[in-house]
C-alpha cells in the first residue's frame, strides 16, 4: 500500500511491474513528471523508487491518470504524515484492512511503519491473526475496535460509535473512517495490477 517499500528489482520483468509498464522517469510525459516530481520531493522521498528511479507498489499505477494520481497520493500523505490519529494507532488500522483484504503487499509494508513506531511483534502476530493484543492500551483497543466493525459492517453500529465517540471522540472516528476506505481502495487497485511483492513471501492471515 502507501508503505515503505524494500528495494529490489526481482519485480522486473521485461520493464513491467506486474500487469503494466514499469515508467522510467525520462518516459514521463510532462503531467507524469509533474505528478512524480510532487511525490518524490514530498515527505516519502525517494523511498517510494528503485535504483533506477521507477514507482513502486500503487504509485506506478497513479501514472496512468496524474491528475487523480495526485489527488490520491495528497490524501494518502495527508493521513500518513498528519490526521489525529497516533502513528501507532494508524498503523494498526491499515493492517486491519490490510489482514481483511489478505494484502501482503500492505502488510508488509505497513507492519515495518508498525514496528517503527513501537508496536511488538507479539501484537502484529496478534492483529495478523485476527485475536485480542491485551498488550494494546485501551485507546488503540478501541480505534482496533472501531476498523473492525467497519470492515465487517461498512457502518458502526449505535453501541459502537458512542462507545468510540466516548473514547477515542469524533475527529479520530473520522479519520479511521477515511483511513479504511483509502487503503481498502489501494488494496483492490495492487490486487488489479498484480503488484508483484518484489521477492518477499506472501503473508499467512488468518
Amino acid at each position: 500500500m502507501e508503505g515503505d517499500v524494500p528495494h529490489s528489482d526481482e519485480a522486473d520483468t521485461e520493464g513491467r511491474h506486474g500487469r503494466l509498464r514499469w515508467y522510467l522517469p525520462e518516459e514521463l510525459d510532462d503531467e507524469q513528471r509533474e505528478y512524480y516530481r510532487r511525490l518524490t520531493s514530498g515527505p516519502r522521498g525517494k523511498r517510494v523508487t528503485d535504483d533506477r528511479g521507477r514507482l513502486r507498489g500503487a504509485f506506478n499505477a497513479r501514472l496512468l491518470d496524474p491528475e487523480i494520481g495526485t489527488a490520491i497520493q495528497e490524501l494518502a500523505a495527508a493521513l500518513r504524515f498528519g490526521g489525529k490519529l497516533t502513528d501507532r494507532t494508524r498503523e494498526i488500522v491499515v493492517l486491519e484492512v490490510a489482514r481483511s483484504e489478505r494484502c501482503s503487499f500492505a502488510w508488509l509494508g505497513h507492519a515495518a511503519l508498525a514496528r517503527s513506531a513501537g508496536l511488538t511483534n507479539e501484537e502484529l502476530d496478534a492483529i495478523r491473526r485476527g485475536v485480542i493484543a491485551p498488550t494494546l492500551p485501551d485507546g488503540e483497543q478501541t480505534a482496533r475496535r472501531v476498523a473492525r466493525h467497519l470492515i465487517e459492517h461498512r457502518d458502526l453500529s449505535d453501541d459502537v460509535f458512542e462507545l468510540a465517540e466516548q473514547t477515542i471522540g469524533l475527529p479520530w472516528i473520522f479519520d479511521i473512517v477515511t483511513l479504511v476506505g483509502h487503503y481498502q481502495s489501494t488494496a483492490t487497485a495492487l490486487r488489479v495490477w498484480r503488484v508483484p511483492l518484489d521477492g518477499r513471501a506472501e503473508v499467512v492471515f488468518e
